[in-house]
């Protein structure tokens, strides 16, 4: 049976911690756990291998009061504003638990597709089988400029993404769902203004709720999609 720890609002870096401790802790017949969490403030992590002055505005970063912290997993920079982030920990004893990685990211994903259709009512969600060309090399440095395989998709945009470590025990799955874009200042003032990461965002980022959003709308999807994903990784 799925375990589910609610462990509140902390930092970024508490919240990368923690998994990295759950990681840690791990054993291979334990039960599978969800972890649901949130922010004390506006939020970016990063995969383990990633200098973030080599892409972000360290100085508009600053100006934001952006949170920063290194994630136990790879993959890119993810803003933590306007999302539902997760995470996902799969012992090796688990049905789930599979040495092909990319099986790993179906089983986990497949799920998140079953816990979006149950709050969007939507059937077109899918699993990208490829990877695409980013618009530069930037791009790829960042989680929702550049869909990577088995991503979720919906009309062609990216609704969900994550990063994974493995370990002889089991995997980690860290995870992000997109509810709406982030604000065009915001990440004209953050991001490096000689590449092409916010194009690439607006264009593969599926926003739940469109451009007119406020913050009463993003709590009331954040807390619908964590009450189906502890639905859809009840068994």
């Amino acid at each position: 049976m799925w375990q589910v720890l609610e462990s509140g609002i902390k930092s970024a870096e508490e919240n990368m911690a923690l998994d990295a401790k759950l990681l840690e802790n791990l054993k291979n017949d334990d039960d599978p756990i969800l972890h649901l969490y949130d922010w004390k403030k506006k939020s970016a992590t990063y995969g383990y291998f990633i200098n973030t002055k080599d892409y972000l505005n360290l100085d508009g970063a600053k100006k934001h009061e952006l949170d920063l912290a290194r994630r136990p997993t790879g993959g890119g920079i993810v803003f933590h504003t306007n999302d539902l982030a997760f995470s996902v920990l799969v012992p090796s004893d688990h049905k789930g638990y599979s040495e092909n990685t990319l099986e790993n990211y179906q089983y986990v994903n497949d799920k998140v597709i079953e816990a979006i259709k149950l709050l969007l009512e939507e059937s077109n969600l899918t699993l990208l089988p490829g990877e695409p060309v980013p618009l530069d090399s930037s791009c790829k440095n960042f989680c929702m400029a550049k869909p990577t395989i088995y991503d979720v998709m919906l009309g062609g945009k990216k609704i969900a993404g994550a990063a994974q470590r493995k370990r002889k025990q089991g995997f980690l799955h860290q995870g992000t769902i997109s509810i709406a874009f982030p604000k065009k200042v915001f990440l004209q003032e953050v991001l490096k203004s000689d590449t092409k990461v916010f194009e690439a965002m607006q264009s593969n980022t599926y926003s739940i709720l469109g451009e007119d959003w406020n913050v009463s709308d993003l709590m009331e999807i954040r807390q619908n999609l964590q009450k189906q994903l502890k639905q859809a990784f009840k068994d």
